[in-house]
Formats: structure tokens, C-alpha cells, sequence
């Protein structure tokens, strides 16, 4: 504009010629002319407006994409607002024109996004038109097929969100989902999955893959109770593995299971691939200090009882096979010593060859799941293992759950019998925390008894539980006396608090019990 300006204003050259004797009218002649042709038009009151240094990028900015600005009255329009509210109109009107537009842009593309999601078929997915004929899950030297294995590596409920993959549609966020929650269980370092090719066409396998970490810490509490009549009882154990090798080292003050109270600490070593999957190598070792309620050191000195002791240590090696997937077998040996209240006895000792048959078996279907297990032990102490006492101690064992929805019925029984004069640690009691709950121990035999029989029956919905629990303890030769307890509670997993009632005549005397037993 400036250049096409200076351009107009250039005289020519023939300009610039004026013919001889042509004169040039005065300049004030000429202004004086020239306002008497244009008469001069009077313009709207402007206002003051208010400039700042800091808005001279923002009027360059504006000058940039703004129209041509002219002071001729024909290019503004009268706007009829008084001068104080033209702003706030001029404002609006010039954002819906200028950057608002790229508001606008934005919202129109996030709504089509949300409206074609919203309507996309998932069958347009690339993986959901393949079926889940399998799943399996590996790891270090193990492998188990959820459509066909019973494996005891995976637990109950994981196994049953993983085995719900069969049979239905591919979905790889579901795989996402229960990578971790495999990796959360095994503690692994990772978990991968892939795919495999099925059987028929448009049928997959799915093959989780977890890597364990080479070296690795846990800490475990196998055991922590609370009960109102026996007080306090806890096990914290710390273990290292190094690939199939685990070390384990623990603290234990138990006076829940077994006649007496013992305090002390506990060693294990055990090596779960001794050359295969299917051999297991274990050594174990504890030492307690040995505490005794008063009425077990008033029975101690009956004919059937060894007698009490001040110490005990045990070293236990174990081999475990396993025959089947569902059948394990598990061949030993316990050498135990113990040392009594006299410090000048010799220490006796109660050596034992260990032989145990453990069997699990699952069931799952679309709307119930089932499990079976069954278990013997056998403990033979003998003279040929250079054993002080000579006993034979049989226990079997039998449970059954049936699981539907978020309701649980389970059923245990358990018996045992002992041959000869066993130490009291050997001997069997009732009136603890799993069995004949609400009794105390000490009022129904204080130093336990070679013959055993007890059942209990559970029932759980959700987090609510009930039980019921009869049995009997007694020695050979004498008469059975079956006691019955019930009681309810609340359980979660591993953690449970309840109140335990003996069924008895003439008084009711509730044992209130809360921590979390394995």
C-alpha cells in the first residue's frame, strides 16, 4: 500500500516540465480550496482507552489478522450499548470469530470419537473371533494344563478366574489383567503371555509364562492367634530362594497345638527339583524351650504319660514324590531329643522313620467346584534307629468342600491311634483352635491321649462362617466321651475372628479367638 502510495504521489517527467510562463498556485491557496469542496464530517466521542507496555505483542498480534483500520465513520458500526458495556459485547463476538473456533473443532472430534466407539461391534476386534481352547501356565521347571492338570501351585480361586478362559472369546485385556494377578501370587519378576495355535481353526491356546526372580526374600507369619483362655500364639519365618533352593529361618511361641507351650526358633532347607518336578528334598530343624500348665505337671506321672521335659530339638530329612499330579509321597525320618528338668540326666531320644500319603483332588465345573483331600502318617520310633522310646502314631485324615457362588460347605474328620509309651508332643489333643473349638484343652485331658476322633463342619457365605465341631480324645481301655461345640464368626482368607461355645449342661462359657491360621 505504502509503495503503490509513493508511487501516486512520484511527479512524472512531463510533470515536473511546467511550460514556460505557467505559475504554481500558493500552497495556502491550494488547502483553502481544498476545504472548501470537502467539509469536514463530525465523528462519534471516542473514550479513553488504556494501553500498556505489556500489551504492544498483543496489538502487533491483532494487526497481523485484524482488518484494515480507517478512521472513516462509514467503516464502524454504532453500536447502541453505552460506552462502558462495549466491551463485554465486542468481546464475545470477536472469540466466537477467532479462537473459539478451535473450541468448537476440538469438542465436535471428541464427541464423533466417543459416538464411534460407542457404536463399534467388538466382533470387529481381530482377536475375539478366536475361541480359548486351553490355557496353560509354566514356570521354572513346571508346567500344569488348567483344562486337564491338578496342580496345587496355582491357588483355589486364581485358578478358577483362569480356567473361566476356556471356551470363551479371546480378549487381551483379560490376559493383562491375570498376567498380574499371577505375578502378584508367585511374586515373579514377570509374566508374560502368548498364543499358540489350537486344535481346530479359530480355536487359540494361551500360554502364560512366569519368570521368578533368581534370588528372592519373603516374610511369612504361617501362624498368629489370639484366644481368650490360652493366650498368645505366633510363627514369623523369613525365607531366601536362590532359583529351586529355599532357606528358611523362623520364630515360633506356640501353646495352641499341643500340650505344652513351646518357645524356640526353626531352620528348614528344601529343594523343590531335585533333578525333576517330581522329587523334593527337605531338612528341617527346631529347638524349643519347653513351658507346662499345672495340670499336665500333676498328670505327667500317670502310667501313660512319658513325663515332662525342659528342652527339645529335632532334625527332620524328607524326600517327597510325587506318584500322580493328584498323589504325593513323602519318606523320612525325625530324630528327636529331649532333655528333662535334670541337668545331670541323659538326654533320651525318640528317633522315628516318617512315611506320609497326601491325595488332592479338584473338581470344577460351571457352577460348582469341588475338592477332596486325604492324607495318612505314619510315625514308627524303633530301637534299630537307636531310639530310647518305641511307639507306633497313626493319623488319617479326610476333608471334602463343596463350593457354590459365594456359599461353602466343607466337612473334616480326622483319627488317630498311638501303639506304646510316645512323648507328650506325640500325643493327641482336642480343644484348640481347629478342634472342639470353645473347650479348653486342659479341662478335657491335660496331658492328650492315644486314641482320637473328631469331625467338623463348616459352613461360609461370603465372609460369614459357622461351625460344628464333635470329637473325642481318651486312652485305650478307658470309656469315649464325645463333646460337641458351635459357634460363628467372621472369616477372610486366612484371617479369622469367632466365638466358640462348649455344648454342655448347666452353664454357657464362651471363648472368644481371632488372627489367621494356614
Amino acid at each position: 500500500m505504502d509503495a503503490r502510495y509513493r508511487q501516486q504521489r512520484q511527479p512524472t517527467a512531463s510533470a515536473r516540465r511546467l511550460p514556460p510562463g505557467s505559475s504554481v498556485p500558493p500552497a495556502a491557496n491550494a488547502v483553502a480550496k481544498t476545504v472548501s469542496e470537502h467539509r469536514v464530517a463530525p465523528l462519534p466521542t471516542s473514550w479513553q482507552k488504556h494501553f500498556s507496555s505489556h500489551s504492544r505483542a498483543s496489538v502487533r498480534s491483532r494487526a497481523l489478522f485484524s482488518p484494515l483500520h480507517t478512521c472513516e465513520p462509514q467503516s464502524h458500526s454504532i453500536s447502541p450499548d453505552l460506552p462502558c458495556f462495549q466491551s463485554l459485547t465486542v468481546g464475545p463476538r470477536r472469540a466466537l470469530h477467532g479462537r473459539m473456533k478451535l473450541a468448537w473443532l476440538g469438542c465436535s472430534l471428541v464427541f464423533c470419537s466417543l459416538l464411534h466407539a460407542g457404536t463399534q461391534d467388538p466382533e470387529f476386534n481381530v482377536n475375539s473371533r478366536y475361541t480359548v481352547e486351553t490355557v496353560i501356565v509354566s514356570g521354572d521347571g513346571w508346567t500344569t494344563n488348567l483344562a486337564s492338570d491338578r496342580d496345587d501351585k496355582i491357588s483355589s480361586g486364581l485358578r478358577q478366574q483362569i480356567a473361566a478362559l476356556i471356551g470363551s472369546k479371546l480378549n487381551p485385556g483379560v490376559l493383562d489383567d491375570l498376567a498380574g494377578k499371577l505375578r502378584s501370587e508367585f511374586q515373579a519378576r514377570a509374566v508374560t503371555h502368548r498364543l499358540l495355535r489350537g486344535a481346530s481353526p479359530e480355536y487359540v491356546q494361551v500360554m502364560f509364562e512366569v519368570k521368578l526372580r533368581p534370588t528372592r526374600f519373603d516374610v511369612s507369619v504361617p501362624k498368629f492367634l489370639y484366644d481368650s483362655r490360652q493366650g498368645w500364639s505366633g510363627a514369623v519365618e523369613g525365607t531366601l530362594s536362590v532359583r529351586h533352593n529355599g532357606f528358611t529361618f523362623g520364630l515360633v511361641s506356640d501353646g495352641d497345638e499341643l500340650a505344652e507351650r513351646y518357645t524356640g526358633m526353626v531352620a528348614r532347607y528344601e529343594n523343590t527339583r531335585l533333578g525333576s518336578d517330581r522329587v523334593r528334598l527337605r531338612f528341617g530343624f527346631e529347638t524349643y524351650h519347653e513351658q507346662w500348665n499345672g495340670n499336665t505337671r500333676g498328670d505327667a506321672t500317670a502310667p501313660e504319660a512319658w513325663g515332662i521335659y525342659r528342652a527339645r530339638q529335632s532334625f527332620e530329612p524328607m524326600v517327597t514324590f510325587v506318584v500322580a499330579k493328584p498323589l504325593t509321597v513323602s519318606v523320612g525320618a525325625g530324630f528327636e531329643r529331649l532333655e528333662d528338668g535334670v541337668l545331670a540326666a541323659y538326654p533320651e531320644a525318640a528317633n522315628a522313620l516318617i512315611t506320609t500319603l497326601h491325595y488332592h483332588r479338584r473338581l470344577d465345573d460351571s457352577e460348582y467346584q469341588q475338592e477332596l483331600d486325604a492324607d495318612y502318617n505314619l510315625r514308627a520310633a524303633a530301637r534299630i534307629l537307636a531310639s530310647d522310646l518305641v511307639y507306633t502314631r497313626h493319623r488319617w485324615g479326610l476333608r471334602y468342600a463343596l463350593t457354590h457362588g459365594r456359599h461353602r460347605l466343607s466337612d473334616s474328620f480326622i483319627a488317630g491311634a498311638i501303639a506304646g509309651r510316645a512323648p507328650l508332643f506325640e500325643r493327641y489333643v482336642l480343644g484348640n483352635s481347629t478342634t472342639l473349638r470353645g473347650w479348653n484343652k486342659y479341662e478335657i485331658d491335660p496331658v492328650g491321649g492315644n486314641r482320637m476322633v473328631h469331625n467338623s463342619v463348616d459352613y461360609r457365605y461370603g465372609c460369614w462362617q459357622m461351625f460344628y465341631d464333635s470329637g473325642a480324645v481318651w486312652e485305650g481301655g478307658q470309656p469315649v466321651i464325645v463333646r460337641h461345640s458351635a459357634g460363628m464368626g467372621l472369616r477372610q482368607g486366612p484371617l479369622f475372628v469367632a466365638v466358640a461355645f462348649p455344648l454342655r449342661e448347666g452353664r454357657l462359657d464362651p471363648i472368644f479367638m481371632v488372627g489367621m491360621n494356614y
